[in-house]
């Protein structure tokens, strides 16, 4: 018996020769001495056509196959006499490893929205549009590792569970093994983490960045690639609560480096892309977003454009655009103003840099105007910010200084101080949510359909 093939994998070379193939019914038509049948096993788009002679030995039971059944097909690839495909299978065997009941099965043979199939998630990865969708993201997290890996950085798995608020902004989901229907209490009336599993108030993180740094600062190199969370009650298309980070963290980098890798990140992610899926791309783009193979190709093809936080703001205000959000300096840049510079003023993508520090994270460094920060967002034409990075304060006493004047205990990071103690440099890194990006790519609107299984506000199925 012949080995299982990947419907991708069948070439030329394997015309005329006997092949097993296995995989799900996407169509089934019958005529009085053949059944043809479209099998796809998720590798690639189209699937292959089965092609079942009446006489084979299971011929009736073959007939009563619904779309969804799963079956293993041995038989001999020839070329294909058709149009629209290059080979056909003629079976020789058909085994019928597990019917699909009939018209109960919901994905029948006819157009769905996206926001029905959310509701059947554990059988959506089998349509056309999300088996592209999740073909790519399969490579972008590939081509991830791959090109830190190229650079010689060290893969470093941050912690889940934390005790440090990274972004200062409070929108964590909190961890605990106590009985919330019994929650021990201090005499003052709180209550009481030292009998919590930690013996303190952990969360589940909202960035690996902070312990990023540690390792940067012993191997120079890193970066991270895993889950985080915000709770941040946001029922948008553009926010989920749990969803995947890429944060890079380079010792001995400054602003300019940590730009100059972002840029080439994003480029080689998406021309690794181009390059693999132009099938996947190509169905996407005629059912989604007309103008995507161009998009992306004009990303690769681009030079990034840097400008200050306070061009921008002066390109905005001078530009006799009527914003819903009025533009002031000292504000966050909205996603039109992200847009506007993108698109219409540069007409490519944008690196900001120079933010006002009081719209910034604590640990960014700061600038000698004592107004700014070293920090940078790249802004894409139509999705607005990708990425967000900083050069990381390396110097004690600042460092120390901004944590006093944000209310933020010195306690609670003590051991980040200490980096600062013992052999700081310049540092350097950014974060990219893994999402937006695939969403990017694959030139879907909502983000809820490049993930697995979205957790969003009052939704935790599947």
């Amino acid at each position: 018996m012949p080995k299982r093939t990947k419907i991708a994998r069948l070439t030329k070379e394997l015309c005329d020769h006997k092949i097993c193939v296995k995989g799900w019914v996407r169509t089934k038509r019958d005529s009085k001495k053949f059944a043809f049948i479209n099998l796809n096993d998720g590798s690639n788009q189209t699937g292959i056509q089965i092609i079942a002679d009446a006489e084979l030995d299971n011929y009736e039971e073959i007939g009563h196959l619904n779309t969804g059944a799963a079956i293993e097909v041995i038989g001999q690839l020839v070329v294909s006499p058709g149009k629209g495909q290059d080979y056909e299978i003629q079976a020789q065997q058909i085994k019928i490893h597990g019917n699909a009941s009939g018209d109960s099965y919901p994905l029948q043979k006819k157009g769905h929205t996206l926001e029905f199939l959310r509701e059947i998630a554990h059988l959506r990865p089998r349509t056309n549009t999300l088996g592209c969708v999740f073909r790519i993201r399969n490579s972008l997290a590939y081509a991830v590792h791959r090109f830190f890996q190229e650079r010689d950085f060290v893969y470093v798995q941050t912690p889940i569970i934390t005790s440090s608020d990274a972004e200062g902004v409070g929108e964590m989901f909190r961890v605990t093994s106590m009985d919330i229907n019994h929650l021990p209490k201090t005499d003052r009336g709180i209550i009481d983490f030292s009998q919590d599993f930690f013996g303190q108030p952990v969360y589940l993180t909202v960035s690996g960045q902070l312990e990023a740094e540690i390792f940067a600062t012993a191997f120079s190199d890193i970066y991270t690639f895993g889950p985080t969370f915000r709770a941040e009650n946001s029922n948008t298309s553009r926010h989920l609560a749990e969803f995947w980070m890429i944060e890079p963290e380079m010792a001995f980098c400054d602003l300019q480096g940590n730009a100059e890798l972002a840029e080439a990140f994003l480029k080689y992610l998406i021309r690794y892309c181009l390059d693999h899926h132009h099938e996947d791309l190509t169905f996407l783009q005629k059912f989604y977003n007309k103008e995507l193979l161009a998009t992306l190709e004009g990303i690769v093809n681009s030079s990034f454009k840097t400008i200050t936080y306070t061009e921008s703001i002066d390109i905005l205000q001078n530009s006799g655009c009527s914003f819903e959000f009025p533009v002031h300096w000292g504000d966050d840049l909205q996603s039109e103003h992200e847009r506007f510079l993108t698109e219409q003023h540069c007409k490519c993508p944008v690196v900001v840099t120079d933010y006002p520090k009081e719209i910034k994270a604590f640990y960014m460094r700061q600038n000698d105007d004592g107004k700014t920060v070293a920090a940078m967002d790249i802004l894409f034409p139509k999705l607005g910010e990708v990425v967000g990075g900083s050069q990381r304060e390396e110097r004690y006493d600042e460092l120390k200084k901004r944590l006093n004047e944000l209310g933020l205990q010195e306690k609670d990071y003590w051991w980040y101080l200490d980096l600062r103690r013992f052999g700081s440099v310049p540092h350097a890194g950014f974060g990219l949510g893994f999402e937006r990006l695939v969403q990017f790519v694959t030139g879907m609107g909502n983000i809820r359909d490049v993930i697995p299984l979205p957790r969003v506000p009052n939704n935790a199925a599947f």
